[in-house]
């Protein structure tokens, strides 16, 4: 069974404990799963969000948008912890189904697993929509084909966010001969790493960019693969002009890499954390495309609670920033 493994900026818990300080609201309220409800209106709506794990700051700031958004609209929110556990994620899923939630948010572990969620929902007239992951097959299935039986899906489209972070690049070349570019990539088999990539590439195209891609090698979305990676290359290619590297975590590590060896390569990265955007303020990075996790949260929450308004794809826009332009990014985790 192909597995849609979880966003890679899920998996950096370790790395980005500075975003942990503004999600402890969440957090601390959890209790082993569930947080607590507030205090409701009779006969005010509840809506479950079942979350691949709050130990990830990203997830954990989706969740926070989406407890905030509720309690906006006067609604309650049960915040459900998968703890990284497809199982656990489905069991959570049936017990919302058997408490008849008005609606139930899903950020899937598995994609394909996900299906199968989606028709228990569905058995069970519950409304159900997908927030960070598409639902189905993502080699089949592009991200803004909703998936059948859901009500909406709020996620980044991870193209663009690679075309914006292309874009941004061309602006960083030499003019006078071809780039010489290196890419970091995620680790093996997660589709973000192709479609990011992609995405860069078309926009280096766009902006009529000369260049090469002179070495791409996998980071594995943490700060110390990104810096391994960027030390090979920097080894065998010491006169790279720019590395892209997919996530921002894995940027951090490469600035480490480039300081290192005294390299005057340019440093993008991709998710608009708090430490990326502390390390372009202090001139440590170069730019990064800037992701609202908890914007995703409010979203799908909205999807639920006003079903039939608004579009079935949900994004929201990802500016590429720099230091002149960082304040346009707030980082929500």
């Amino acid at each position: 069974m192909r597995r849609r493994r979880l966003l890679p900026i899920l998996l950096a818990g370790g790395v980005m404990a500075v975003a942990l300080c503004s999600l402890a609201g969440v957090r601390q309220a959890a209790r082993a799963d569930v947080a607590p409800m507030p205090a409701l209106k009779p006969g005010a709506p509840r809506y479950g969000l079942s979350t691949v794990g709050l130990s990830y700051p990203f997830a954990a700031a989706i969740a926070k948008g989406f407890a905030e958004a509720a309690a906006a609209a006067g609604a309650g929110a049960i915040i459900l912890d998968a703890k990284g556990d497809v199982q656990k994620q489905t069991n959570d899923v049936d017990d919302l189904i058997a408490q008849k939630v008005d609606g139930i948010a899903l950020m899937p572990l598995d994609s394909v697993v996900a299906e199968g969620i989606v028709a228990r929902a569905g058995r069970g007239h519950v409304p159900i929509a997908a927030v960070a992951a598409l639902v189905g097959d993502p080699a089949k299935r592009r991200v803004e084909d909703v998936y059948p039986g859901l009500v909406a899906l709020a996620s980044q489209d991870e193209v663009t966010a690679g075309r914006a972070a292309g874009t941004l690049a061309a602006t960083m070349l030499p003019a006078d001969r071809p780039a010489r570019i290196a890419v970091i990539e995620g680790a093996s088999g997660f589709p973000e790493v192709e479609q990011r990539a992609r995405g860069f590439r078309e926009g280096l195209a766009a902006a009529g960019a000369r260049y090469r891609i002179v070495a791409s090698q996998p980071g594995n979305w943490t700060a110390e693969g990104g810096e391994r990676a960027c030390q090979n290359i920097l080894a065998a290619q010491p006169g790279t002009d720019l590395f892209y590297n997919e996530a921002d975590d894995m940027v951090i590590g490469c600035a480490r890499a480039v300081r290192a060896a005294g390299s005057r390569a340019r440093l993008i990265g991709t998710g608009g954390s708090k430490l990326a955007i502390a390390s372009i303020k202090a001139g440590a990075v170069d730019g990064t495309v800037c992701f609202k996790p908890e914007a995703l949260g409010a979203q799908v929450f909205a999807a639920l609670h006003r079903p039939g308004e608004g579009a079935r794809f949900r994004t929201y826009p990802m500016p590429a920033v720099t230091r002149a332009t960082v304040d346009r990014c707030v980082g929500q985790w």
